[in-house]
């Protein structure tokens, strides 16, 4: 049953229950999240942005596994074995990266950002080397963020555009409105409980859609095309030698990458202790790998099926370059309607799982890192968490506005990724494990790290490169560099931190430039001194007691 318009009102009505039941949650989470506050005392800031630091391991795991399956893991993945130059070989590289990152978080991250008891990735900045830093990474993270929430909210568009036949800019709104009201609600604690029923319900529906996809008709064994031409070239890929440095690259780019992405860091803080987080981060790790089975399984059937059987019709996804879409156009003409539809709340609730996390993310770092400690470091608790109501507002209209772009949902995830790898987390790096790390070193090395990246070139930015690396080449009037350029611009980032920083102690130890012109009054802090976090935490303490109880919006039971 349609409208004249051709909207799937079956399809339409699933979706609203599934929004539905998604608010139901939010509103419970947040009316606990009024309890525990009022029971603990909580400070309002952490109850907000952490959870009051007392989330449950098995919440803790859904979280963190939730926001790493979200649009962009599902239908990237999927595109990616799609596509004959990427294939499988190229999705177990992202899909492995994306595991060995929680392990890799999990062993060295989480023990030194918990002993010192931040908020955000970038109190350590803050700490060591001072506001003017913070502010301008604060401003990279932010920017990451949006183009993360940007390319979830345009999986979610044209997932429902093309399964339930709403429009794209209705459906972006809508769900947009959705995430933004229930993140509004409870803070982290709705964030966190609604990850758990989004989790659950994707694990559910994929489970259903599955063997529907494996066995419609117009597919042949994708055991037949994965080494062979059928309908296009063979789905497992292949790696040549050529990009040997740049697959390990990307490897490097996406599990190191996401250590400079807050959304990590804020599941990890919000723990009750060390152990819980790093648990929480090693079964993450594990989990990601199963879910990644669906999508890869997807993409294999969509290059093993003869389109001109379908309702779909000829030519192919690839051919009319619809690859990005080829997740829901498998599930819109591979399957039954009452199966697609299942699928769209898969894919639903895996993009707004995600994206919430975005949003908190955001509000986390302009409210905590820019509002708080540049703008007005004596605002009240009361005050910040009305900016951290107008920051969720704003990010998520601004995500939705990005939509209108429409890029390739993997083009915007790597560009955000890399800006974190290359700008904060090779920084981060230096500020939390070498002690003589500085501001005058801060600032070299991440200006090294961006100028070396810039001259290497970006092809999916149109940015010839000016230095070319071993291994360049001239294909088809443009440069190609196959050296590992993102983690060259890294590691020279990093080093120049450390020589600039040990130059700038040495120069100014032995007088040989006047210490007024030293930014950081003397000696380097070191890189676990979390004195003045402890006396930050001690001042917002100091504050009416009656404001820690505040929702961040008001709810009754």
């Amino acid at each position: 049953m349609r409208f004249r318009m051709g909207v799937n009102i079956p399809g339409l009505t699933a979706m609203l229950l599934f929004y539905l039941l998604v608010l139901g949650v939010g509103i419970w989470a947040s009316v606990k999240s009024k309890r525990e506050a009022s029971r603990s005392a909580a400070n309002k800031i952490e109850m907000a942005l952490l959870g009051n630091r007392g989330i449950k391991q098995s919440v803790g795991i859904f979280t963190m596994t939730a926001t790493w399956v979200g649009g962009f893991f599902i239908m990237g993945l999927t595109e990616m074995v799609y596509t004959p130059s990427m294939g499988l070989i190229s999705a177990v590289v992202l899909l492995t990266s994306f595991s060995f990152s929680l392990i890799f978080g999990g062993l060295f991250f989480v023990k030194p950002m918990r002993d010192c008891k931040y908020v955000t990735m970038l109190d350590p900045f803050q700490i060591k080397y001072g506001k003017a830093f913070t502010a301008l990474q604060s401003l990279i993270a932010l920017l990451s963020d949006v183009l993360w929430l940007a390319s979830l909210l345009i999986s979610l568009g044209a997932t429902i555009n093309v399964i339930l036949d709403l429009p794209y800019s209705v459906s972006i709104w809508i769900s947009t409105a959705v995430v933004i009201l229930y993140t509004l609600l409870g803070g982290f604690y709705s964030v966190a409980y609604t990850d758990v029923i989004q989790l659950v319900l994707i694990l559910v529906t994929m489970s259903i859609c599955l063997p529907f996809v494996l066995i419609n008709p117009t597919s042949v064994d994708i055991t037949q095309t994965a080494l062979n031409n059928t309908f296009q070239a063979p789905w497992i890929g292949k790696l040549e030698s050529k990009f040997a440095w740049t697959s390990i690259d990307s490897f490097l780019l996406m599990a190191l990458g996401s250590m400079g992405c807050q959304v990590f860091h804020q599941r990890t803080l919000s723990a009750a202790s060390t152990s819980a987080a790093r648990t929480t981060c090693f079964v993450a790790a594990l989990a990601i790998l199963l879910f990644g089975i669906p999508p890869i399984l997807f993409g294999a059937v969509a290059a093993s099926t003869d389109w001109n059987l379908t309702s779909y019709g000829s030519p192919s996804p690839l051919e009319r370059g619809e690859g990005a879409m080829v997740l829901p156009l498998v599930l819109t003409h591979l399957t039954p309607t009452y199966i697609s539809v299942i699928g769209t709340a898969a894919i639903s609730a895996a993009v707004m799982s995600s994206a919430d996390s975005a949003l908190l993310s955001i509000a986390s770092v302009f409210t905590w890192n820019i509002y708080k400690t540049v703008l007005r470091p004596q605002a009240s608790q009361r005050e910040i968490q009305w900016v951290i109501r107008v920051a969720v507002v704003v990010a998520g209209l601004l995500g939705a506005s990005l939509t209108k772009l429409k890029n390739s949902i993997i083009v915007l995830v790597f560009l955000g990724t890399e800006v974190c790898y290359t700008l904060i987390f090779s920084q981060l790096v230096c500020v939390l494990f070498f002690d003589i790390s500085n501001f005058h070193g801060a600032v070299l090395g991440w200006l090294t790290g961006l100028l070396l990246r810039l001259l290497s070139g970006e092809p999916s930015l149109g940015v010839a490169p000016v230095i070319h690396f071993p291994g360049c080449t001239l294909e088809d009037g443009f440069y190609v560099q196959y050296s590992p350029v993102k983690t060259i611009a890294v590691l020279f980032a990093i080093a120049a931190n450390l020589l600039f920083s040990y130059m700038a102690s040495v120069l100014f130890d032995k007088g040989l430039l006047p210490k007024k012109w030293d930014v950081c009054k003397g000696k380097p802090t070191p890189a676990g001194d979390c004195k003045r976090n402890e006396e930050k935490e001690t001042l917002d303490e100091m504050e009416s007691p009656r404001d820690t109880s505040q929702p961040m919006i008001s709810t009754t039971c």
